[in-house]
């Protein structure tokens, strides 16, 4: 009878494949550990269960604040000419959605603000780009720059309404004015955050001045992009709003303000609210467009 064993694994022994100088190693198996799926898993569960919460406490929250509102004012305590109940409120803002006015004015506001929205991050962008990548035109455009940055965009007011007018224009113009500065001081930072290591393996490989653009500075730019638009679309939301008040151009502004010359206090706080909730919307919109580009709006990297 031969004693010889058998190279070939039992069920006992994993299956091993040939080593160096014939020594048997164990194959390698893949990791079928289903752990890390898991956490992910929950980990995903628990943002949205938070993220459920803190909507939730917020509905409350505002939910006590008019029940607050609506007993104080029937009680005679806070004066109804300027804080009307909340119920009178809230039919006011279901007779304005009712009808076309309150439609067109959202439109004018929301067009308005998206064209800022856009000509801001792709001006604010491409001139940081341009900055970053050239360090001459910034110590040529760095005076003009920090000379126009702190101008508040309210101040301009006079002069849009004397060089433009009145139109949407005058709005989209005071918008873009206070935007601008959101998105193109990220975007020098961004364009300049290479890593220096990087910046020099790009050398070593005869990277071209595109190249370098293309696959190191502009995914670089990402997440100083991302938070610049979050701030610019508020930013840009605010002055057409303002701009709709104060000039009288067609949009939701223009309601609160018509609403406040007819002394109708529960109308104009209807299109003040609207006005907050697409903020809110705009907001949202936002950090949505950011986790679909896979950004957080880290700055750094």
């Amino acid at each position: 009878m031969s004693l010889e064993t058998s190279d070939r694994p039992t069920a006992t022994e994993p299956a091993r494949t040939p080593g160096p100088a014939g020594s048997r190693v164990p194959a390698s198996t893949p990791n079928l550990d289903p752990a890390p799926a898991r956490r992910g898993a929950r980990t995903t569960r628990r943002r949205r269960a938070g993220g459920l919460g803190i909507a939730a406490a917020a509905a409350g929250f505002i939910l006590l604040l008019l029940v607050l509102q609506e007993v104080l004012t029937r009680s005679g305590v806070l004066p109804a000419d300027y804080f009307p109940p909340a119920s009178e409120i809230l039919g006011a803002l279901v007779d304005e959605v009712a009808t076309g006015d309150f439609w067109s004015a959202l439109a004018a506001t929301a067009t308005t603000w998206l064209l800022a929205l856009v000509i801001s991050v792709v001006g604010g962008s491409l001139l940081g780009l341009l900055i970053g990548v050239v360090p001459p035109l910034e110590a040529f455009l760095h005076p003009v720059i920090e000379f126009l940055r702190p101008v508040p965009s309210v101040a301009l007011i006079p002069l849009v309404v004397l060089t433009i007018g009145t139109q949407s224009s005058a709005a989209l113009t005071l918008a873009v004015f206070a935007a601008f500065w959101q998105v193109l001081v990220p975007a020098i930072a961004g364009a300049r955050s290479v890593h220096p290591i990087t910046a020099d393996t790009a050398r070593a490989f005869s990277f071209s001045r595109v190249q370098r653009v293309r696959y190191i500075q502009l995914p670089s730019m990402l997440p100083y992009l991302a938070t610049a638009t979050r701030l610019a679309a508020s930013t840009a939301l605010i002055l057409v709003v303002t701009a709709e008040i104060i000039i009288g151009i067609h949009g939701l502004g223009q309601e609160i303000a018509l609403s406040r010359s007819a002394s109708n206090p529960a109308r104009m706080y209807a299109y003040i609210a609207v006005t907050g909730v697409v903020g809110i919307a705009v907001n949202a919109l936002v950090r949505r467009a950011e986790r679909a580009l896979g950004t957080n709006g880290s700055e750094g990297r």
